[in-house]
């Protein structure tokens, strides 16, 4: 029998009772689909998943994206993007980036990807045992329905502008990155999305901006518009509106890039090893 327990925070649940690596009837899965809209983040522990069955339960949300990156995709998977610090024959066999800010995953194109489906493989641990590499998520709606009316009423209707060169160019160690070419930045070019952002299934509203990418207030040029998005940007990941995840190897965790954001905290380093692998949904064009 499938089951939903609440993290206790202002999202996030794991829904339990489900092997994944089963066949998953229709019904379940819509137990499953309706969980993930009202919880935002939802997770399976303790999950034994090959490569094709992480595809094809990814599968059953929608269409696929291809990252871009293939030299850090899964050899034979090009749906299975690698997040991990692992080193073999002197090459990394995926992204070493744990994230160094909250973000909303490829807001800065004109669609942002709907979601994202994590699976750890393997997790880092300290002397004592104590699991390392956790993820925030902050709950953009909870953030969202926290603002005061007055500044609901302010930024209805405003637009921010996000921007790929803003999150490329910070640099964990503080140092500057190598320019992007004048290619790179024709392909990813300034976007406005919405501000108070309408999520496409449920019509929740949430607060879509972040530190990462969130570069300026469309139309709101100077001291007034940095004030307000700084403010804004504040607001989004107060530790009310914060679920912190302690992954286990095993976990499966799928968290709805519309309504949340995220920050990977790195705190581990080699000969600690973190390998996770990630699909991600095609999403629609914010309004």
């Amino acid at each position: 029998m499938i089951t939903a327990r609440r993290t206790g925070a202002a999202l996030g649940a794991e829904i339990q009772g489900v092997d994944l690596s089963k066949d998953i009837d229709d019904a379940t899965f819509r137990q499953i689909l309706d969980l993930w809209h009202e919880h935002e983040v939802v997770f399976f522990r303790d999950q034994k998943l090959t490569p094709a069955q992480h595809v094809a339960f990814s599968r059953r949300f929608g269409e696929l994206e291809l990252h871009v990156r293939k030299d850090c995709c899964r050899p034979g998977y090009h749906e299975l993007f690698v997040v991990s610090n692992i080193v073999e024959d002197g090459k990394p066999i995926g992204s070493q980036d744990a994230g160094l800010f909250w973000h909303s995953d490829l807001c800065y194109l004109k669609i942002p990807s709907r979601g994202s489906l994590f699976y750890a493989l393997e997790v880092p641990h300290d002397d004592s045992g104590k699991p390392l590499g956790d993820t925030l998520f902050a709950s953009a709606t909870a953030a969202y329905d926290a603002l005061p009316a007055a500044t609901r009423q302010t930024i209805a209707g405003l637009k921010a502008v996000q921007s790929y060169k803003k999150g490329y160019y910070r640099d964990r160690n503080g140092g500057r990155r190598k320019p992007l070419t004048p290619e790179q930045e024709a392909k990813t070019p300034d976007v406005e999305h919405p501000i108070a952002r309408t999520h496409p299934v449920t019509g929740k509203k949430c607060l879509f901006v972040n530190e990462g990418y969130t570069a300026r207030i469309a139309g709101m040029p100077g001291p007034d518009g940095d004030a307000l998005l700084n403010d804004l940007i504040t607001h989004s990941t107060k530790p009310e509106f914060v679920y912190r995840h302690s992954w286990r190897a095993g976990d499966f965790l799928l968290w709805d890039n519309c309504l949340v954001q995220h920050l990977a905290i790195h705190d581990y380093k080699l000969p600690l090893r973190r390998h996770m692998e990630r699909t991600t949904l095609t999403g629609t064009a914010p309004f």
